[in-house]
């Protein structure tokens, strides 16, 4: 199972993927700058595709998108969903 964890004495309070030493913001990072989930995976066998999932999800969570209301909008949050488990089922099917 995947879980986010902060922690103040690991990699100084980052949230990171299952207690290991991994920060989601490397995932995030990767991911922002082009790296496929494919390539993050091969790059760090480690990881499993639902800990870029769960990174994902994480910072759409703790960064909502302000609605016009001023109200926290789960937009973000729904379409990296969408667009991950996307992602992923075209993974799965290659």
């Amino acid at each position: 199972m995947t879980e986010e964890s902060n922690r103040p004495k690991i990699m100084t309070g980052q949230a990171c993927i299952r207690g290991m030493r991994v920060p989601v913001s490397l995932v995030l990072n990767l991911t922002a700058n082009g790296q496929t989930p494919e390539a993050i995976l091969e790059d760090y066998p480690y990881l499993e595709p639902e800990d870029i999932q769960q990174s994902l999800q994480y910072a759409a969570l703790t960064h909502p998108y302000p609605s016009e209301e001023g109200k926290a909008s789960r937009f973000c949050g729904d379409l990296g969903k969408l667009l991950l488990s996307e992602t992923i089922s075209n993974t799965a099917l290659s």
